[in-house]
């Protein structure tokens, strides 16, 4: 009998052993708010992963924060560098059709063709989209205005050009009046089935003399090496539309970053 008893204890003993062995191998899930820690998060105009967090996100954001080039800067009449051999702006705009989305940045419109095109510096750059910030990224002499229009352009290799365009409280601007009658104010992740024919040529100000500089995108990764060039003349657009805009994004500009050694130059 004692046997019999020593073999049943063995036996409980070895059970035990293995379903202990077992438990350790299982995967302990995380709770819920670790999880959270563990994924990124996106990136906003909000306090908390705003602007100044943006390079604590993601590490692809790092040039936000470590970036010796960045942009929007404050351009500081003083200190802009009349350079001659700056060739005029060769802009080659024609009525095209646009698809518009809301981002969740912004409201931007995305080119349907490649007929609208930049030249820089020799190099003919083909326009990707256009969009909006408010108030306005860049400042002039420190002061900035009620929004700005970024027009993306790149070139066959990638590398990427941007026009700015401030926009000042004024009458209604009637080029994009079609598009503020259809601004989405929900975020999108396609394009509305309707297009909207832009004449983008006739957008621009009528005086095209502009500043040059060296910067980075105004928006996460904040890539460098993109060429901008910033019309001095405003363009205007009506109390009303400003406002249209406002009430999808009342605040998504980035500040103005140092300009370190940089140098602007105007033509």
């Amino acid at each position: 009998m004692k046997k019999l008893g020593y073999l049943s204890l063995a036996v409980f003993l070895n059970l035990s052993l293995a379903a202990c062995a077992e438990q350790s191998t299982e995967t302990i899930e995380p709770k819920e708010d670790e999880k959270a820690n563990t994924e990124q998060k996106e990136w906003s105009y909000d306090d908390l992963t705003g602007p100044e967090y943006w390079g604590e996100l993601n590490e692809e954001n790092l040039a936000c924060v470590n970036g010796d080039e960045q942009s929007p800067i404050n351009l500081e009449f003083s200190q802009v560098k009349v350079d001659k051999k700056l060739t005029e702006n060769q802009i080659n705009y024609k009525p095209t059709n646009f698809t518009l989305i809301n981002n969740g940045h912004t409201v931007q419109a995305n080119a349907t063709t490649e007929s609208n095109s930049m030249i820089v510096e020799g190099n003919e750059n083909k326009l990707l989209q256009f969009h909006f910030h408010t108030p306005s990224e860049h400042q002039f002499n420190g002061q900035s205005y009620e929004m700005e229009l970024h027009l993306v352009h790149s070139d066959k290799n990638g590398n990427l050009a941007v026009l700015g365009l401030m926009i000042q409280e004024g009458k209604e601007n009637e080029i994009l009046a079609s598009v503020w009658g259809g601004l989405p104010a929900e975020e999108t992740k396609e394009g509305n089935s309707e297009d909207y024919l832009i004449d983008l040529q006739a957008l621009l100000p009528e005086n095209q003399m502009s500043f040059h500089y060296a910067g980075s995108l105004t928006t996460p990764p904040c890539t460098e090496e993109v060429k901008w060039i910033v019309f001095e003349q405003p363009i205007e657009m009506s109390k009303e539309q400003i406002q249209a805009f406002q009430q999808i994004f009342p605040d998504n500009h980035r500040p103005v970053q140092p300009l370190n050694d940089r140098e602007v130059n105007k033509n």
